[in-house]
């Protein structure tokens, strides 16, 4: 009884661990094939990381080096939700908002657009927040689905090389979704928690 005593607060303590890191946890995609790679080059042209907080999802595009998010439909996700409210939304170039569903040339359509006006001032990073109106998401892995076509994130882009020329990009394409390390994570900690509990037994 006494051992008992030292190993229910370990155990619970790493529980409480493993269920705030739960609470928080994030994925990130790369936007690595392109519509028109003689124009746009090979990529990848910008990564996308979602961070689920409190039952938030805070989605982040940024451009790599050379490129730009430009006009309608420069941002797009496929949310993994029958409802949901979009707001929160930041761009160091033009103005974005909330664009209802749309098709981002050569993958297929997508039921969550950000856009801008036109390619006047296009932006490198675009942020915005979901927030699930029909469940919750378990993890930041869970807040996408892919779309029809097989692919879960999309952007209109513009290489910056002087010739103006546009373009798609999205990723990744079909496949499994990663879950950001939580299960190993969780995985870790049991073991952990095992571990520290046997040395009591055996002590």
């Amino acid at each position: 009884m006494k051992k008992l005593k030292y190993i229910a607060p370990i155990l619970i303590a790493v529980a409480c661990l493993g269920l705030q890191h739960a609470k928080a946890n994030a994925v990130n995609y790369t936007l690595g094939t392109s519509n028109s790679p003689g124009t746009l080059g090979t990529g990848p042209f910008g990564t996308v990381h979602v961070d689920l907080t409190a039952g938030v999802a805070t989605i982040t595009f940024t451009a790599a080096s050379g490129y730009l998010f430009v006009d309608g439909g420069a941002v797009a996700v496929n949310v993994n939700a029958t409802a949901w409210t979009i707001g929160n939304f930041t761009s160091n170039g033009e103005s974005v908002s909330g664009a209802g569903a749309g098709n981002e040339d050569g993958f297929g359509s997508f039921n969550q657009q950000v856009s801008m006006m036109d390619s006047s001032n296009g932006a490198s990073i675009i942020s915005f927040t979901l927030t699930n109106g029909s469940g919750t998401w378990a993890s930041a892995a869970n807040v996408l689905a892919f779309n029809a076509q097989n692919w879960l994130v999309a952007a209109h882009i513009q290489i910056q090389d002087g010739t103006g020329n546009t373009g798609f990009a999205a990723g990744p394409s079909g496949g499994s979704v990663p879950d950001g390390g939580t299960t190993v994570m969780l995985l870790g900690a049991a073991l952990g928690a095992l571990g520290m509990a046997r040395r009591f037994l055996r002590s």
